[in-house]
């Protein structure tokens, strides 16, 4: 073997070490000290990702071919496997660590670090896997041992309730895919990820009403495992799971779905079945959510809502073939959740301080600010349009969206002064630049993504929706006990019923084993009480 096939081998079999290790981890985690092998496994893997990832680079700008062998063109370690391997490995490290301080003097907590180890290895296993087998296998096993995560705490009523929830859910996702991936099989020849990309690349027109088919129960069982609307309820109530916890569904897990949607890009952008229906749920659940996010105090709703939401924006970029722009969304979202729920208790320091100030709210100081931004989104679009800027179709869409999103501060700041207006100017201009750097960025290194054909009816669906959403939301802000409000309120704080429906009908057929949790809950009569029954 020349030093050229080392090279190019070394990338995959670091990738493929990373699980290992953490498997091998889990053997070894002790009762006395829990923590002290997943701290030295996850960092240990967190290097040896970021080894990886830097080595794939080299190979890349040497212009090598992808190592292959029998074993190793079972693992891929491109751009979006790279980032997606780089974001779980730097997550573990953080989560572990935390959960050592948060969960100081709680019992079980070998149990947990066993399973926190394997729910992090069978994650790390769908990210470099080339083949779609190994992928939902790892996803499944992702599902089972955060099941165990879960319910850490045993006794609580309302933890084996919520995981009862997801678990259903988990199954019904798992008979989409492998249908699926049975369908699949026998139309494209292959599983290979590789292989199915490059069979969609062939193609003139749209896939067979088969590969229809096996992309519309894949995207059903992602709806399902995003906690898309009306299979939402369980992402809400998962709250009685430990912080850590949360913070890896939130920030890692829950954002599979649209890491698998990017890899299989080529594919589906011939699927135009199945990108409308990403694109229907999607936009739906991402409306409502943005709603219910209003009439919520608590500080982990309001972030559990807010991921329901993001992801069914994430959704409806892949449903409108915006792959990069999903990948950079997917990824800053991660981030960004796993810091909101690992700092939830100075959010909450910091609310209370900020609401013994209550801002003046005027309707014209929202006018204002939507002139404002008015004018500055028809320079933008005056400009892309005129000048060669870096700037292409779908982002002249989506600069109208980033105006809105930055009305209802510029209302705030022009209500309450100069100082807080320059603010508001500073903050603007920063994150445009950002938000526009970054797309150029992904635009550039993902060349591959193929972005499907740009249907304009789905720009401005989409378009409708985020305008819609804007105005009910400045209506709300602006009158809060106003017509609408009184109307939407007792539908939008309730979620429309949807997940009390879902609970209902789901626990009639499948009912959740409560007695553990109930011989524990002290109780004064043995006759149950009409509290204590579930519907």
């Amino acid at each position: 073997m020349t030093s050229r096939d080392v090279l190019q081998l070394a990338p995959l079999v670091l990738a493929s070490l990373v699980p290992t290790i953490l498997i091998i981890g889990n053997i070894f985690v002790s009762e006395r000290a829990p923590f002290r092998v997943p701290i030295f496994a996850t960092s240990l893997t967190a290097g040896l990702s970021g080894l990886a990832v830097l080595l794939q680079a080299i190979v890349s700008l040497l212009g090598y071919p992808a190592g292959e062998s029998r074993i190793f063109r079972l693992v891929q370690l491109d751009v979006v496997s790279s980032a997606m391997l780089i974001l779980v490995s730097t997550l573990a490290v953080v989560v572990v660590r935390y959960s050592q301080t948060y969960l100081a003097g709680e019992r079980g907590l070998d149990r947990y670090a066993r399973s926190l180890l394997m729910t992090i290895a069978s994650v790390t296993i769908l990210v470099i896997s080339n083949h779609l087998v190994s992928l939902i296998a790892g996803w499944i096993a992702t599902g089972v041992f955060l099941h165990q995560l879960l319910i850490f705490y045993r006794t609580r009523r309302q933890a084996i309730i919520v995981a009862h929830k997801k678990f259903l859910l988990g199954r019904v996702a798992d008979l989409c895919f492998l249908g699926s991936l049975a369908v699949m099989s026998t139309e494209a020849g292959s599983l290979r990820i590789d292989a199915l990309n490059s069979y969609a690349d062939h193609l003139t027109g749209p896939l067979s009403p088969p590969l229809q088919l096996a992309t519309v129960l894949l995207v059903l069982g992602v709806l399902l495992k995003t906690a898309q609307l009306p299979f939402h309820g369980w992402m809400l109530q998962v709250m009685e799971a430990p912080t850590p916890v949360s913070a890896l569904l939130h920030a890692g897990v829950v954002n599979i779905g649209g890491f698998v949607m990017i890899r299989l890009s080529p594919l589906m952008a011939h699927a135009t079945i199945a990108q409308d229906v990403l694109l229907g749920v999607g936009l739906v659940t991402a409306l409502l959510g943005s709603l219910v996010m209003m009439t919520r105090m608590s500080i982990k709703l309001v972030l559990a809502w807010s991921t329901i939401a993001q992801m069914g924006f994430m959704l409806v970029q892949c449903g409108l073939g915006v792959w990069h722009l999903a990948l950079l969304h997917l990824l800053a979202h991660s981030f960004y959740k796993a810091h909101c729920f690992l700092t939830s208790g100075n959010v909450v320091e910091t609310w209370r301080g900020t609401s013994l100030v209550h801002p003046r709210k005027s309707i014209l100081a929202t006018l204002i600010a939507v002139s404002l931004m008015g004018t500055v989104a028809a320079g933008l679009w005056t400009a892309s349009t005129r000048y060669s800027l870096h700037v292409s179709p779908p982002m002249r869409t989506l600069t109208l969206a980033l105006v809105l999103s930055f009305v209802p501060m510029f209302g705030k700041a022009v209500a309450a002064g100069a100082r807080a207006f320059i603010r508001a100017v500073v903050l603007t201009v920063g994150a445009t630049i950002a938000y526009y750097v970054g797309h150029a960025a992904f635009e550039n290194l993902i060349p591959e993504m193929h972005p499907g054909p740009a249907l304009d009816l789905r720009w401005w669906i989409v378009l409708g929706g985020l305008v819609l959403l804007f105005l009910v939301q400045t209506v709300l802000q602006a009158s809060p006990n106003g017509l609408l409000a009184r109307l939407l309120q007792p539908y939008v704080h309730s979620g429309l019923y949807l997940d009390d429906w879902f609970t209902r009908v789901t626990f009639r057929l499948w009912p959740p084993l409560l007695e553990r949790a109930a011989a524990v809950r002290p109780t004064t009569s043995a006759r149950p009480t009409r509290q204590s029954r579930i519907f």
